[in-house]
């Protein structure tokens, strides 16, 4: 185990974060710095077998998380509660900086060391970025995404989801053992499962969503931000303000599938006989009220794969996979500047150059994707 000194070694505030935060939030983060330092010197290499990294590593490292959390507190004052959408939002960003890949690789991976002491000590979440730099092509590649086929096997999955057979078709025999199982998936007693619950199972909760999020390649944090507002069912798009649009600065139209405008329609009848909805604007919730987040929404997409028969063993599926597929798809059947919309991408200024292409073009493109 270090010492105290030679933790001291290490820069515990720099002076930028010194310059902006009150004398009461200085003695907060340093302490809280101090503790992620400590454990990236002792453990941060191998928590398992605590092993730690060099001192050179952790001052570069300790320096890039460091202006990591500064971007948050521009974002929404101080805090050291920082989230993987944090993570997710900030790599977003990084990709449009004029930095060479390599320095960007060294922020991702002083992130990831970030988020690991924020699992290993916090209980925080697994943090799967979105993006990988690659110093070998000059370009910035997405994690993993799924093929024209997988996006219509995930779709039809998404109708299966969760689903259970029809009250009116099961025999008396076969009517008490869903009883029993429905009992214990809404955590209420037997007794109480009504033919109600039977409609609950089969919610258009999960295809809503899943359906959405193919169209418009939502970001968990939008996801987990999505409320009524959006909905415009009339026209077949999502209209996303800017302020809740992922730190873009532009009012976002995003076209829907006709498909996809059903299941909306059917989840937002559903949605209003729900009291865990009472007084909610959030699209969707989990079952336990709370807004989705990217360790729920992994879930439901590896339950998803699971169900289609996607193989996910070599592969880091998350929800990011929904949305690459959405962007390589909408490229390929209207090109890039078709994409970029759909996708609410802040473009280099030579890619805006390309024409907007219309909302209903959009919606075609998706109903080919399926």
């Amino acid at each position: 185990m270090l010492e105290e000194d030679e933790i001291e070694d290490v820069k515990i505030v720099p002076e930028p974060s010194k310059e902006r935060l009150t004398e009461r939030q200085l003695v907060d983060y340093a302490a809280h710095r101090k503790e992620l330092i400590r454990w990236m010197l002792n453990m941060g290499k191998d928590p398992e077998k605590a092993k730690g990294y060099a001192q050179a590593t952790v001052d570069k490292r300790a320096v890039r998380v460091d202006k990591f959390y500064r971007w948050v507190w521009e974002q929404e004052g101080y805090t050291t509660n920082v989230t993987v959408e944090h993570g997710d939002e900030y790599l977003k960003e990084l990709v449009y900086k004029d930095y060479t890949d390599k320095y960007k690789e060294g922020v991702l991976d002083s992130m990831k060391t970030l988020f690991r002491w924020r699992k290993h000590e916090l209980g925080g979440e697994d943090w799967e970025p979105e993006f990988s730099f690659s110093p070998n092509n000059g370009a910035s590649n997405p994690r993993e995404f799924l093929t024209e086929e997988e996006r219509q096997k995930i779709r039809e999955a998404a109708l299966e989801y969760g689903s259970i057979p029809t009250y009116s078709n099961l025999t008396a025999e076969e009517r008490d053992k869903w009883k029993s199982y429905l009992a214990q998936r809404f955590k209420k007693p037997k007794r109480n499962v009504s033919r109600s619950d039977w409609g609950r199972a089969n919610s258009w909760k999960i295809p809503s969503m899943v359906w959405a999020s193919l169209d418009a390649g939502l970001r968990p944090i939008e996801v987990k931000r999505a409320n009524l507002s959006w909905i415009d069912l009339e026209n077949e798009v999502l209209r996303i303000p800017k302020e809740e649009s992922s730190k873009n600065t532009d009012n976002w139209v995003v076209a829907l599938s006709t498909r996809t405008v059903n299941a909306l329609d059917k989840w937002l009848d559903e949605r209003s006989n729900y009291p865990t909805y009472d007084g909610r604007d959030e699209i969707w919730l989990t079952r336990e009220g709370n807004p989705y987040k990217s360790q729920s929404l992994r879930y439901v997409i590896r339950r998803l794969c699971d169900i289609a028969g996607i193989e996910t063993e070599n592969r880091k599926m998350s929800w990011y996979a929904i949305r690459h597929s959405t962007g390589t798809g909408m490229a390929n059947e209207r090109g890039l500047a078709a994409a970029q919309q759909q996708l609410r991408h802040k473009s280099q200024k030579t890619t805006m150059k390309y024409d907007q292409a219309p909302v209903e073009e959009r919606r075609d493109a998706l109903n080919k994707m399926g």
